[in-house]
């Protein structure tokens, strides 16, 4: 069966969203994902297990590609193995290409360093095969309870009923929600002025990270107790868990926490229309039920 668009990364945050909107829209839709589940050609979306770091089925008849996977690893799969009719990719990057270019630590700016590689090899890679490229760079994103940043802390929170809020945390974030994600891959999928470009997406709101704690702490069923702690503190509090990381806060973070890590999102407001919801989170967008 001849699909209208293939989907990489399908079972992930965004997937969960995007699969169903682009049936809905009359799709024929190819799944493609490590954790695809069992399905038959002929249903909507059909998947297929695919892994983009070992050998992927072959998709020679895709002409459209939607990928929320890692954005290195779909760069070397075009390069080695391009599907011929490919004519149209929508490929997820991340903030980080730029916020962590100067982080203190090295291995975040080697992955600022290899993000923004990838951009650069995909969007020329589109111009020297005729194909047109849109990349977004989406900010903290949640809502279905699969992130690693935001998602950790609010189960902390409804488990044990308190939420360590960084007293330090006076920088600027922006979490997008994974809908408003997939409703951007729809609107950029016969858009014109989107094609070559790279789109920085965040959320509607831009809250310091402590506002953003407070509003995942009051978007909880049961009542939760902020706990303002000092940088100090926070760093050993991270340093006896052993790991020195708890969800998006660790200890190269905890400086960086001051500083505003947010997107513009002006020009996917002019030439697709984005308009992503503020930050008023529920139990749901953990993954959490509502009682």
């Amino acid at each position: 069966m001849k699909h209208d668009i293939a989907v990489l990364g399908a079972s992930g945050q965004i997937g969960r969203f995007l699969l169903p909107k682009l049936c809905s829209a009359g799709k024929s839709v190819l799944a493609l994902s490590r954790h695809a589940p069992s399905s038959d050609d002929a249903a909507n979306p059909a998947w297929l297990r695919a892994d983009l770091h070992a050998e992927m089925p072959a998709l020679d008849q895709i002409e459209t590609l939607i990928s929320l996977g890692p954005l290195d690893a779909l760069v070397a799969w075009l390069q080695r193995d391009r599907p011929a009719a490919l004519h149209r990719i929508i490929a997820f990057s991340s903030m980080s290409a730029e916020s962590k270019r100067e982080s203190l630590d090295p291995a975040e700016r080697e992955l600022a360093a290899r993000l923004h590689d990838s951009e650069q090899q995909l969007l020329a890679l589109g111009h020297a095969h005729d194909i047109a490229i849109t990349i977004f760079r989406p900010t903290l994103i949640y809502g279905a309870g699969l992130d690693r940043s935001l998602t950790p802390l609010a189960r902390f929170a409804s488990r044990w009923h308190v939420l360590p809020i960084p007293l330090a945390a006076t920088g600027l974030r922006q979490p997008v929600h994974a809908e408003d994600l997939a409703d951007a891959c729809i609107a950029v999928l016969d858009c014109p002025l989107s094609f070559g470009k790279i789109y920085p997406l965040g959320g509607g709101e831009q809250l310091s990270f402590r506002a953003v704690c407070w509003r995942i702490g009051a978007g909880l069923p049961k009542n939760v107790l902020p706990l303002p702690l000092p940088s100090w503190l926070l760093r050993a509090a991270l340093l006896l868990r052993g790991n020195a990381k708890f969800g998006a806060v660790s200890v190269t973070s905890i400086t960086r926490l001051r500083h505003d890590l947010v997107a513009d999102n002006s020009a996917a407001a002019h030439d697709f229309g984005y308009r992503p919801r503020s930050f008023y989170p529920l139990a749901a967008s953990w993954g959490l039920p509502a009682v």
